[in-house]
């Protein structure tokens, strides 16, 4: 099937870069709106490539990085200076006759280019935009610049992650990112329903550290009520054991279990033959010497076997899956969850479908990532009326293009 029509008629102006804000824009392309991605020359998508080089740049490095193609298929992209008045006021003609912007520059860019949203809105009423930096669009913190590892930093998150005797351990080296990216497209859709409702526009202002909160409410409030940080435990759990990840066959095979009952440790005992351990408390007081005997089981199983068996006994069990196999995975592959999309500079690669279906089928991917200003001359003629020889110009004073170029 094609891409579903969900938000079929939608028109989507992208300033994002990064993960964030692409990927909530990626949420509304997949469920059928026109993204347009609006980057420069000189300042595109910095998830092309951190660094540009001649070199680079005569490789087509910029079309090559799987992150930036995973997080910008179904889109269009079209290049604009916009720290130039042309290029302004090409944005601002387009934003016109669009209904969504979404940025996640940090909180001072966009004021600085008078493109901020008083000055959006001013021209198109209705619009619905969102601006996602790190940390929000006011606040002492809100001109910082950072990135998801930042931004989980910024959480809290670190504090409860780890081992017991660990320093702070993060969950993700951009764990921010993709929350925000999730948080971003559930607030655009809700602030379409509601213009839906009133014919109003809104901003909506989101703050990537606060959107990781959730997960570590648990630290928050306990924090809150004993005056102290909750300890952390690593794989272990506080209540349960066995409770952790443990080695398999293999070179990095491994399976979590988790017994959360006198049941399935009765059940987990017969099944292993590990014995002389009593109830709970027990056993958590022996943490150490059960961990090792569950881990000397279990280093001479096959992981994807073991949960099967483990299952079947009611005992908790999953094997823990490498990215090769996700990508065979039999489960998925029923579920149609890969589809494969060909792209010029790369070839075929794998991309994951929505998460999320209308009905049996997964939704379909209509592109794949757009090349650097590849639909320019499409969107400026097509939506803004240029002529061929307007848009020539505009080449050649570098405000549109479909190569990087170094500053």
């Amino acid at each position: 099937m094609s891409r579903p029509g969900i938000l079929a008629g939608l028109r989507v102006v992208d300033l994002s870069m990064g993960w964030a804000g692409p990927l909530a824009a990626r949420h509304l392309a997949d469920m059928g709106a026109d993204v347009i991605k609006v980057e420069g020359c000189v300042r595109f998508d910095w998830w092309r490539g951190w660094e540009a080089t001649l070199g680079w740049i005569d490789s087509h490095g910029a079309e090559k990085n799987p992150a930036f193609n995973m997080v910008n298929r179904n889109k269009r992209d079209l290049t604009l200076d916009l720290s130039t008045a042309v290029g302004s006021d090409l944005l601002k003609r387009l934003v016109a006759i669009s209904d969504v912007v979404v940025e996640n520059y940090s909180a001072g860019v966009l004021p600085k280019l008078g493109l901020d949203y008083p000055v959006l809105s001013e021209i198109n009423p209705a619009l619905v935009m969102i601006s996602m930096p790190a940390f929000g669009t006011d606040g002492p913190w809100s001109s910082y610049r950072a990135y998801g590892s930042t931004v989980e930093q910024a959480s809290g998150l670190p504090h409860l992650s780890g081992e017991s005797d660990y320093p702070p351990t993060m969950v993700h080296v951009a764990l921010g990112d993709s929350v925000g990216g999730l948080n971003g497209a559930a607030g655009l859709l809700t602030a379409l329903y509601a213009r839906q409702r009133t014919g109003e526009g809104q901003h909506l202002d989101l703050s990537q550290s606060e959107c990781l909160f959730p997960l570590g409410v648990q630290g928050i409030l306990t924090q809150s009520v004993t005056g102290e940080p909750p300890p952390r435990f690593g794989n272990r759990s506080p209540r349960y054991a066995p409770h952790g990840v443990y080695r398999c066959v293999g070179e990095d095979e491994w399976i979590a279990i988790a017994v959360q009952s006198e049941d399935e440790w009765q059940a987990f005992s017969a099944f292993s033959g590990i014995d002389g351990f009593g109830d709970a408390a027990d056993r958590l007081g022996r943490a150490d010497d059960l961990d090792a005997a569950v881990a000397s089981f279990t280093e001479g199983q096959v992981a994807e076997v073991l949960m099967l068996e483990l299952q079947a006994v009611g005992v908790r069990a999953g094997y823990l899956a490498s990215g090769l196999e996700l990508a065979t995975d039999p489960h998925l592959a029923a579920r149609g969850f890969w589809k494969l999309m060909e792209r010029d500079h790369v070839g075929v690669l794998p991309h994951p479908a929505a998460p999320y279906r209308v009905g049996e089928e997964p939704f379909d991917i209509d592109r794949p990532a757009p090349t650097l200003g590849e639909h320019s001359r499409e969107l400026l003629g097509d939506l803004l009326g240029l002529s061929e020889a307007e848009m020539d110009g505009l080449e050649r004073e570098g405000i549109i293009g479909t190569k990087p170029r170094l500053p």
